[in-house]
């Protein structure tokens, strides 16, 4: 009886110790060990190079989008502005970045004068339509270019970009963590970064 109350009593630790787990609870999806955006290799608004490599030391926020979307850009980069009042003093520890998908348009001085109108702080990349390809593949992100018609004559009169609206978080280590979706709010991804600033 003494043995079975032993052996009853160390499965209750175990299991009590299993509660207090410290692995992170994410809002968004956990992603840890994919190792997205491996391949990511960019120049940023501020003239520099960027790998995965040139970003670590900082969580990171990554999207990927263009300065002439029409809705969901604008939108996300807002509520990242929110995300980075919500963060406080900790808003020091984080980098936004916006991945061009329009790199025929989006040059770097377009680039930071968009990015810098939502947050100075805020990274734009941009760079060849070949290396934004492979930044986007290594993140698995779709985008194409979808023509748009004028309505009068029928004739091809500029283009817009369908492309994946997710927000991916990046440790300090630059390693991928958490898929968030666009829509998820500020208050989700202010909790999820502030979980991989611990």
């Amino acid at each position: 009886m003494r043995l079975l109350s032993a052996v009853l009593l160390s499965l209750c630790v175990l299991f009590l110790g299993g509660c207090n787990d410290a692995s992170p609870a994410f809002k968004g999806s956990d992603i840890t060990g994919t190792h997205l955006g491996k391949d990511l290799a960019l120049t940023g608004t501020d003239g520099k190079p960027y790998t995965l490599d040139a970003l670590k030391g900082k969580v990171t926020i990554i999207l990927f989008g263009f300065t002439q979307c029409p809705d969901v850009c604008p939108t996300s980069l807002a509520d990242l502005t929110q995300v980075m009042k919500l963060l406080g003093t900790q808003a020091k520890r984080v980098q936004v970045v916006l991945i061009t998908v329009d790199p025929e348009r989006d040059t770097s001085e377009v680039l930071r004068a968009y990015v810098s109108g939502f947050d100075p702080q805020f990274l734009g990349l941009t760079g060849t339509p070949e290396q934004i390809k492979k930044a986007a593949a290594s993140f698995k992100v779709y985008y194409a270019k979808t023509v748009q018609y004028a309505k009068t004559a029928g004739m091809q009169s500029n283009y817009s970009v369908d492309h994946s609206t997710s927000f991916y978080l990046m440790d300090t280590q630059g390693e991928s963590r958490v898929l968030l979706s666009n829509n998820i709010g500020a208050a989700a991804i202010a909790h999820d970064v502030q979980r991989l600033l611990r």
